[in-house]
């Protein structure tokens, strides 16, 4: 498999489940304590060793272009006022060699969609999708796990973490045989069944590695419901092709697309937090039962 370099970030989604908050504000921009989501993300991207981030936008997503960019005022004045490890730290969101690329989705037509949108920049190399709704906590980050897992058996992988039975109908759920520590070969892929009708409870959790061979696949796609373009489909499809795998990456994922998972990382990562964590620990543990 050829080195991996691009990250696909699909942010164009307007994240209903957090309103008012997100009215003005992308979800992928809410803060872990002082960090926004989509930087987690990225910063995992990074210690991939991936260099090109594609962010899939919407109309309402300037805020994550803006995060990204150079803030010459705001580091001016940090400058004038000799507060310089703000400014290393402002300077440090996007380390140098790292290059930013914005594609808009000018409708919300699904993962699948969101991903084909980006082609002509990715053209005709293995890349990565990365969900920032799925924060992922490990060491190494889930995406170094999987570009190394991709490389040592040259195939797709998709990262995956076991659910309760009763969730199934959340997720796409994976049939596998093992073939290493952690990793397994995909045979089958279904979006969203039935508890009843689960193949496994092992789910695809917000983390791929796909050959481009998807771009192809994607746009054979036959839309489902409101017209959504569905890359499980189109992975369906890329096993019948070429080998997939499914890593259980080490590590604790958040699902900071609902508001549960959001308060359980602000509260875990909070008490992780090298600034403040002491102190917010000895906080809770204060608080009454």
């Amino acid at each position: 498999m050829k080195r991996i370099r691009k990250a696909i970030f699909p942010v164009a989604g307007l994240g209903t489940r957090f309103l008012p908050a997100t009215k003005a504000t992308p979800k992928e921009m809410l803060p872990i304590v002082d960090k926004p989501l989509i930087q987690f993300a990225v910063e995992e991207a990074i210690e991939a060793g991936l260099t090109d981030m594609i962010f899939v936008t919407g109309r309402t997503k300037r805020a994550i272009e803006d995060h990204f960019d150079k803030a010459y005022e705001l580091e001016t004045e940090l400058a004038a006022k000799n507060k310089h490890d703000l400014l290393e730290l402002v300077q440090s969101v996007l380390p140098r060699g790292i290059k930013c690329v914005y594609i808009r989705q000018a409708e919300p037509l699904g993962l699948g969609h969101a991903v084909g949108c980006a082609r002509d920049v990715v053209d005709d190399e293995p890349f990565a999708v990365i969900l920032a709704d799925d924060l992922i906590d490990g060491r190494p980050g889930a995406l170094k796990q999987m570009v190394d897992c991709a490389h040592r058996h040259n195939g797709s992988v998709l990262g995956v973490e076991d659910v309760p039975r009763e969730r199934t109908r959340q997720y796409g759920i994976v049939s596998t045989t093992p073939v290493a520590d952690r990793t397994e070969r995909v045979s089958a892929i279904i979006e969203k069944p039935a508890p009843a009708e689960a193949p496994s409870t092992l789910a695809v959790v917000g983390r791929y590695i796909l050959s481009p061979r998807i771009f192809d696949l994607i746009e054979h796609v036959v839309p489902g419901a409101g017209g959504e373009i569905q890359l499980t489909d189109a992975i369906s499809a890329l096993l019948d092709e070429e080998p997939v795998f499914a890593h259980r990456f080490a590590g604790t994922r958040y699902d900071c697309g609902s508001k549960l998972g959001y308060l359980k990382a602000a509260v875990d990562l909070g008490r992780k937090h090298h600034e403040i964590g002491a102190e917010f620990d000895a906080f809770l543990k204060e608080l009454p039962k």
